[in-house]
């Protein structure tokens, strides 16, 4: 390897940990001192921000300007069990490089709209040391040279996205979103775990240049079986779905919106949402070869994109709207890749992230900007751009839009068969668990028939007014 390679190799590989270095600092900074001035906090984060897009930049004009399609970082072992050793390595190729810039850019002009956009709000700092966090989790999905290290930056994107969904705690609603999105994660990286434990199986490693090729990005379909490679593809597959929203995982990014506009407009309209897309692009050598999971793919982009074309057109607010327009693009992505258009995809990604994220960061406007251009046309309406109701018959018109108006009832059964499940199991654990430290600890927890009784017995034969009643 050459001098200039390993430079910038270097380069690549501290732009995940300059945000991992401002959350751990600023994290330790508030547990062992004090909350610090929301200037120390801003500050921190968006030099580190600043920092891992000059590297990210860096690293791109070098591999543009000396023509190198792949460059492969090896760090060395992080930690070993047994004959495995996890490599931390990273892979920087033309997707991975474009990736970096678009996620390290649109971190960092999030970070700078939110010092104005959340001053003087409680959980300030909570904010800003979970973007940093997201800030890693991303960089590190982007730039792994392997599906394990892959699988750490995955955990981080989807425990912020969960978190910040939630991040106005003292409701109701934000916190049952942010259960029902972690939920959804929860069960769709399962796929993801299995792909983990599968590729080790059928590749002998978990590096991607080791299991896929060392090819410049799109590369050629990996050697190996059809039937590895489409149980391999249909995990990724699930796993993608989980993370974008698709059908019929598409209730929680709606609900999502209940998090701070700046949190909306980073993860569900310019990068965590697109992170499952990203996974397939990583892994299109492997779709290649399995031509069900492509057609899988087709077939979910497809739905999603129609079911959330006809959902859209009842929203009546705006960010739901634009919730219902990002499935309705990532939808049409995936249906991209599975045709096999990988540039085309990538291409549609980076357009629908900035455009996305700029109109989200806008959304508190939008009432404004819809009476000022009311207000331009001077009344004339806007040419109508559908056509299907001119073309259904009334019957399925009707239809179509009652099924629009419930959101197709994704949100119920989601509720009845994931959510509903989940929280009784947990009640339940909670409950041995309770029984399990009584056990342990040589008490027993009062049950609910003996605490009333026992109150009544005290309020019978304690003095009322803190005076002695004397002797009978």
């Amino acid at each position: 390897m050459q001098l200039s390679d390993v430079v910038v190799g270097g380069i690549a590989t501290t732009v995940p940990f300059w945000p991992l270095l401002a959350f751990v600092g600023l994290g330790l900074v508030t547990l062992v001192h004090r909350t610090p001035r929301e200037r120390t906090v801003a500050g921190c984060v968006l030099w580190s921000l600043s920092l891992s897009l000059i590297g990210s930049l860096a690293t791109a004009l070098f591999m543009l300007t000396h023509h190198q399609d792949v460059l492969m970082v090896d760090v060395g072992p992080w930690f070993s069990t047994g004959t495995y050793t996890f490599e931390l390595s990273f892979l920087v190729d033309r997707l991975s490089v474009t990736m970096m810039v678009l996620s390290s850019a649109i971190s960092l002009l999030i970070g700078r709209f939110s010092v104005n956009y959340l001053h003087r709000e409680p959980g300030f700092t909570r904010f800003f040391l979970l973007l940093a966090l997201f800030a890693t989790g991303m960089m590190l999905l982007v730039e792994a040279g392997s599906i394990d290290l892959l699988f750490v930056g995955w955990e981080l994107v989807g425990l912020t996205s969960a978190l910040l969904i939630g991040f106005f705690h003292e409701r109701t609603t934000p916190v049952r979103a942010g259960l029902k999105a972690f939920t959804i994660y929860r069960l769709c990286d399962i796929g993801l775990l299995l792909a983990v434990v599968l590729l080790h199986h059928y590749a002998g490693s978990a590096e991607w240049v080791e299991a896929l090729g060392e090819w410049a990005w799109p590369g050629p379909a990996v050697v190996m079986g059809v039937g590895p490679a489409t149980v391999l593809g249909l995990c990724l597959v699930l796993a993608a779905m989980g993370k974008s929203a698709q059908l019929p995982f598409s209730s929680w990014l709606p609900r999502a919106m209940e998090g701070p506009t700046p949190s909306s407009a980073l993860f569900y309209g310019a990068l965590s949402v697109h992170a499952g897309l990203y996974l397939l692009l990583r892994a299109e050598p492997l779709l290649q070869r399995a031509p069900l999971a492509s057609a899988v793919l087709v077939a979910v982009g497809l739905l999603t994109a129609l079911h959330a074309t006809l959902v859209w057109r009842v929203q009546t607010d705006v960010k739901s709207a634009l919730a219902y327009a990002v499935l309705t693009q990532v939808g049409l992505m995936f249906a991209e890749v599975g045709l096999g258009w990988y540039r085309l995809a990538l291409v549609h990604l980076v357009a629908h992230a900035c455009l996305r994220c700029l109109q989200l960061l806008r959304a508190p406007s939008a009432l404004r900007e819809v009476q000022a251009r009311h207000a331009a046309s001077q009344g004339v309406k806007p040419p109508a751009v559908a056509v299907a109701h001119h073309v259904l018959p009334e019957s399925l018109r009707q239809r179509f839009y009652r099924l629009a108006l419930e959101r197709f009832a994704l949100d119920v059964l989601h509720e009845q068969w994931a959510l509903r499940p989940l929280l009784w199991i947990g009640a339940w654990i909670d409950k041995v668990e309770r029984m399990w430290v009584g056990v342990v600890s040589g008490w027993a927890p009062r049950s609910a028939e003996t605490r009333p009784v026992e109150s009544e017995h005290r309020a019978a034969t304690e003095p009322s007014d803190g005076k002695s009643t004397g002797a009978v």
